[in-house]
Parts: structure tokens; sequence; C-alpha cells
């Protein structure tokens, strides 16, 4: 039997290596779509799918020592992958960028309280 996830569980990564470890997660994904009309009728005929957006809310980031010791900056953070390891699969959320990052003000801290960011793809493996 497999374990539920835990906070080692959910982590950023870029170019393969993990450099924060993500308490927890709410992720929203959306889907435009368009209405096909045609002439004379008086509701629309089809729906055609549109883009996708997925937007993910973390809180308390915890950057890893190696990135810590490598100087990575989440402001500067740009194209990395947020993975969520979960009992039956794995969801990755790559091509990310940052939207917004909060952070709480101790001194020497490698939290980020909250970081919004906005992915490019939605891909699930199973595990």
């Amino acid at each position: 039997m497999k374990e539920f996830p835990t906070s080692a569980d959910i982590y950023l990564e870029l170019d393969g290596r993990k450099i924060a470890v993500v308490q927890s997660y709410r992720a929203k994904a959306a889907k435009s779509s368009k209405n096909i009309e045609a002439f004379g009728e008086s509701e629309p005929v089809a729906t055609i799918e549109g883009q996708k957006s997925y937007t993910v809310e973390l809180t308390r980031l915890y950057a890893t020592d190696t990135a810590i010791s490598d100087g990575i900056d989440f402001y500067n953070l740009t194209d990395f992958s947020l993975v969520i390891c979960k009992p039956d699969r794995k969801v990755i959320y790559s091509g990310c960028e940052w939207s917004g990052i909060q952070e709480d003000g101790e001194l020497n801290a490698t939290v980020a309280e909250r970081v919004t960011l906005t992915a490019a793809r939605r891909i699930e493996t199973t595990a």
C-alpha cells in the first residue's frame, strides 16, 4: 500500500533538480470555449474547445540546501516545474512562471509564504 503524500512530495524542480519543497497547494484549471452559430438557428450548433490555463497557489515554500548554496532566487525563477507525487500518480505542471510572491519578513529566512504560478502544461503519469 502506498503512503499519502507529504510536503516532501510536493516540490519545485529546475533543470532536473529539486529546488524547494512545498507545504500545500491549490490548483485551478480553466478552459475557454467558443460557440459556433449558424444562420437562422436560435441556439449554437456546436461548441469548440479553446485553450487551457493552469494557475497554482503554493503555500510555504522551503528552499533546499542545494538551491541556497547555488544562490537560486525565487524572484528570478523562470521556466520551472511543480511536481506533486500522489499515491497512484505524479502530476507535473511544467513551463511555470510565477505571477505573485508573498513573504513574511524574518532575518535569513529561506521560506516564501505564498507563491502563485501559471503553468503552460499539466501532465499526469502513473507512479
